[in-house]
């Protein structure tokens, strides 16, 4: 459509010209039931009043509306013709006066793909849910507006709804009234909202299990703070929904940040909304925030699992400062936002709840989604150049999370904590309501802490890429020490393919080296591999000489960046990579452990490490690793090590050995324990042979039992999706298990099966449902690819590369951003694992140099991912020759 994809310099024009004062919405949603008779989309109605001042009367400029129809446009009085004035996207508005106001009366469309005004009918009882999702700029799908960051406003909601649901925004309901029409239906009032973006405003209707509880505070001005918290979910999830947890986490994290942040939680009430079909994590909308209903766990889960939920509340909390009440300008400084909140959400993790190795957890699975993204083609520095809204939309990566966050957690070691939480505390106050930029933070910053911000910023806000750190030692006669050095090699930041990056980036480094050998000290077990030195310095340059550790005795692991301070690849030495080869799993601390992990996981990526030298390391030790969560990540590279990084003739037997491994540690493992779950799923991702094969049938049907291992309906899924890709589960079999679990979970995972059979009737099916047709809702879309997309049916998959190339233009023409991101990534050909898969993209990319940047970066991405795995099957074929 005309204009839908906002550019930053038209925000900023427009941002020059106008200043809102309110927003007024009323949204009719009595439509969401009953039947649908129009040949058209479903739709609501929704009337939008915005007053507005205008710093340059006489003026044009125009609000953003994405609806079907438009049937009335009034500006100060003046009724304009919406055919003349309304787009599709835009309604134009001139002669602007001093003070304005605009009123739009207009259809909009519910929708089906997680963006707007999402609709929902649950299987299991014909429920309607209804929910909004907005970021980065779809409120404009759900009521007319000035659709930027900066042109803050307080809002006014009215919602009308059948009577008994449940209706929520940001405030509290003023006053419900019955719609006057003699229907059933009532008209919730919310009190004004706070100034608030456009993109975390909310609304949440429908007849939703809701509890609630009651947070209290004294405030140090002897003030009493009392927040109403609620907790919702669908009513068909009610029964496994453990709200009291939920509410034990939040009132830990209000707690904390009020601790630490000194300013008061600003917007009234705290709900949480567990949402179906949920496109995201979760969304910090003030006083509403919503969350993937993933997070109400329907069967036994590990404690990784609460961890992470743990985590993904505490980070939407943080965003009620970082993000909602201070807000970012523009999409270019995401990471004033999301940088934070990704820090602040581990950071009262381990400080306020129980999950208090939630570093363990940062350093091996935050960091790993940062390494990757920092470098792929187009990586970019944590402030990234947003030149556009589909910009905005693929910069929600890990580089603006975790890479973000890493760099946050460096800066505490450089300026320390007490003065990185009065920056922040300052920030708040000076900025509270406004919009910032990066120059606002890092003047506060300096001020608290004297440091020399702007060059901290440049090296590590500013550039883009991952640093490598290796220790260089030599030793006298005797085994000592001599000279301890860390070597670090520049970021290759390579950039986009539109403009490169700087290259050859050295950092300055807070980093800790620790010394490590195998020894016995009391409380140990015999043969320990254990730290007896440790230095925290400033590695800056391409080599540093570490005095503090002249001397030491000759070490039989040097871990540079140990206690994980700063963001870098970690190298070895060749002595500590031949000792971990030997003895990982004797290193008594689990950080350290974690940190060993992730850096043999990166040098297999590098094409450093063999995939078979991996995957001997998790054969040997990943049943001795006690972190859960680090546990179930070393058993997610395992199978990308397996699936994309072995040499294809050497998966079968490699594959074999893992699922021999699997087996046993499932056995092994303490009855009833996260272990023994993890331990089950990764056997069933494994399984292959007959025999193992038959092990899982018979876990489904009780013919085989492992002591202690409850087979609910999670996990049978789980172990279907396995026989499904192996033919042995067929269309009835998966039917039949459809009906004892008929819920939408059920569904997800039925249509998952279905999709992964290796058929190529069933793959010609899956491939039109997602392709030719948009009658599937975005979570059906996930499943499908999902289960289309198996690594064990590459012949079968074979036809599909040419035609991925073919259709992926109309696809982003013709899809919603969001469904347009998960057919380009999740369709692309990497299953396929050849270079013929890589000529085809390069074939693609040449040929099509004016697509959508947009779309040529997803392909960009994806064909990079495929180019690393095939370097890292080199890699592993050179090992064997």
């Amino acid at each position: 459509m005309p204009g839908e994809n906002l550019t930053r310099d038209e925000a900023r024009a427009r941002a020059k010209l106008l200043a809102v004062e309110h927003y007024e919405v009323a949204l009719d949603l009595r439509s969401a039931v009953g039947e649908h008779t129009g040949s058209g989309p479903r739709t609501f109605r929704s009337t939008t009043t915005i007053r507005f001042r205008c710093a340059e009367p006489g003026a044009a400029t125009f609000a953003d509306l994405l609806a079907p129809s438009v049937t009335s446009v009034r500006l100060n009085g003046r009724e304009l013709d919406p055919a003349a004035v309304f787009d599709g996207s835009r309604i134009a508005l001139d002669g602007l006066a001093a003070e304005n106001e605009l009123v739009v009366d207009a259809q909009c469309a519910y929708s089906r793909t997680g963006e707007g005004l999402h609709r929902f009918v649950d299987p299991e009882d014909g429920e309607v849910y209804l929910y909004t999702q907005y970021e980065p700029a779809d409120a404009r799908r759900v009521f007319a507006n000035f659709e930027q960051p900066d042109l803050k406003g307080p809002f006014t909601f009215s919602v009308t709804a059948p009577e008994g649901w449940t209706v929520l925004s940001n405030g509290t309901v003023d006053r419900v009234e019955p719609s006057g029409a003699g229907d059933g239906a009532a008209t919730s009032h919310f009190v004004p909202t706070r100034p608030i973006s456009t993109y975390i405003t909310a609304v949440l209707a429908g007849p939703y299990h809701h509890e609630s509880d009651l947070y209290r505070r004294t405030l140090p001005d002897g003030s009493e703070l009392e927040i109403p918290l609620g907790a919702l979910c669908r009513k068909g999830l009610a029964k496994h929904f453990d709200a009291g947890d939920i509410f034990t986490v939040t009132k830990q994290g209000l707690d904390f940040f009020h601790d630490h942040f000194d300013y008061p939680y600003p917007f009234g009430k705290y709900d949480q909304a567990f949402v179906p079909e949920y496109n995201l994590g979760a969304m910090e909308n003030p006083g509403c925030v919503t969350f993937r209903e993933d997070f109400v766990f329907r069967g036994k889960v590990t404690q990784a699992s609460y961890e992470s939920r743990a985590n993904v509340i505490l980070h939407e909390m943080a965003h009620m400062w970082f993000g909602d009440l201070v807000t970012m300008e523009w999409w270019d400084d995401l990471w004033l936002k999301e940088s934070f909140a990704d820090f602040m959400g581990a950071f009262a993790l381990v400080g306020a709840t129980r999950f208090t190795d939630g570093w363990i957890t940062f350093a091996n699975r935050r960091k790993a989604w940062a390494y990757r993204a920092d470098q792929l083609p187009s990586t970019h520095p944590v402030t990234a150049d947003i030149r556009d809204l589909e910009d905005a939309k693929l910069n929600f990566d890990g580089i603006t999370y975790a890479k973000g966050a890493s760099v946050l957690k460096q800066l505490v070691a450089y300026v320390g904590q007490d003065a990185f939480l009065e920056g922040a505390r300052r920030y708040f106050k000076r900025h509270a309501y406004g919009n910032t930029r990066l120059s606002d933070l890092l003047s506060v910053l300096g001020e608290t802490s004297g440091r020399d911000m702007a060059t901290w910023s440049r090296a590590w806000l500013e550039t883009a890429g991952v640093n490598a750190l290796t220790p260089q030692a030599t030793y006298d006669a005797e085994g000592h020490i001599t000279e301890l050095a860390v070597a670090q090699e520049a970021a290759e930041g390579a950039g986009s393919d539109d403009a490169a990056l700087p290259r050859g980036t050295l950092r300055p480094h807070r980093v800790a080296v620790g010394l490590y050998r195998k020894e016995a000290p009391a409380g140990e077990r015999p043969g320990a591999l254990v730290r007896y030195a440790r230095a925290e310095v400033d590695v800056d340059g391409p080599r540093t000489v570490i005095p503090e550790l002249t001397g030491a005795a000759r070490p039989d692991l040097i871990l540079v960046n140990d206690d994980d301070l700063t963001y870098c690849k970690i190298r070895f030495d060749e002595g500590s990579l031949d000792t971990l080869r030997q003895h990982l799993g004797e290193l008594t601390d689990p950080l350290a452990r974690a940190l060993s992990w992730s850096a043999l996981w990166n040098l297999t990526r590098d094409a450093l490490l063999p995939a078979r030298d991996y995957l001997e390391l998790v054969r040997r030790f990943a049943g001795a690793e006690s972190d859960i969560g680090v546990l179930q990540m070393v058993q997610a590279w395992a199978l990308s090590a397996l699936h994309h990084y072995s040499a294809p003739d050497a998966r079968e037997a490699a594959g074999a050995q893992l699922a021999e491994v699997a087996l046993s540690e499932l056995r092994l493992a303490e009855p009833g324990s996260g272990h023994q779950l993890a331990w089950a799923r990764f056997f069933a991702q494994v399984a292959v042979a007959e025999s193992e094969l038959r092990m899982l049938s018979g876990l489904l049907d009780g013919t085989a039992r492992i002591d202690g291992l409850d087979v609910d309906q999670e996990l049978r899924w789980t172990f279907l999706a396995a026989l499904a890709a192996s033919g042995q589960a067929d269309e009835a079999m998966i039917t039949a298990e459809l009906a004892r679990d008929d819920t939408a979970s059920g569904k997800r995972h039925q249509v998952r099966c279905l999709a992964a059979r290796p058929s190529a009737a069933v793959k010609a099916e899956a491939w039109d449902a997602v392709v030719e047709s948009d009658r599937l809702s975005n979570a059906l879309v996930e499943a499908t690819i999902s289960g289309f997309d198996q690594p064990g049916q590459r012949d079968l998959l074979a036809p599909y590369a040419p035609r991925y190339f073919e259709v992926i233009e109309r696809i982003w023409q013709e899809r919603s951003i969001e469904i347009g991101m998960a057919i380009v990534r999740g369709l692309f050909p990497s299953a396929q694992g050849d270079t013929h898969a890589l000529e085809a993209a390069d074939t693609w990319l040449n040929g099509h140099p004016d697509a959508a940047p947009a779309l040529r970066r997803l392909v960009l991405e994806a064909r990079d991912d495929l180019a690393r795995a095939l370097r890292g099957q080199q890699c592993d074929e050179r090992a064997a020759a």
